[in-house]
């Protein structure tokens, strides 16, 4: 098993350094081009939110990126510092009480793009698993 490792600021900008890390892993490990679109968007989109809602975009503090990379999957661990929050209580963004909301279908897409999606600690780190 191999695992690669990523520490980044709460910028929104830093979101470019983790499209080039897929980038570099999808070129190391020459994965599936159908699964790269799936991983790209997941994993932006949950080093996104862990800038913005777990971190509140403060820049002292860190997102934690790392893959551990399976004989058969990737699983990327993405931990933020902040206080996490009720993963079990998601308002459902298909519901059409919520369907003009703007916002709120992160997790929802997320959940649809990687094969298995876990939430640990107190909210405050999600892994995203893709089977090869």
């Amino acid at each position: 098993m191999s695992s690669w490792r990523l520490k980044i600021p709460s910028l929104p900008d830093n979101v470019r350094i983790v499209e080039s890390f897929i980038d570099n892993v999808k070129d190391h490990f020459q994965f599936n081009e159908d699964i790269y679109g799936d991983i790209l968007i997941a994993v932006t989109e949950s080093v996104n939110n862990a800038i913005r809602h777990g971190n509140k975009g403060d820049a002292s503090k860190n997102v934690d990126l790392s893959l551990e990379v399976g004989s058969n999957s990737l699983c990327f661990t993405i931990k933020d510092e902040g206080k996490g929050f009720d993963y079990d209580d998601l308002p459902d963004p298909t519901d059409p009480e919520h369907l003009t909301n703007i916002g709120g279908r992160g997790i929802f897409i997320i959940k649809h793009l990687a094969d298995e999606v876990k939430f640990l600690a107190r909210g405050n780190t999600i892994q995203l698993i893709f089977h090869l």
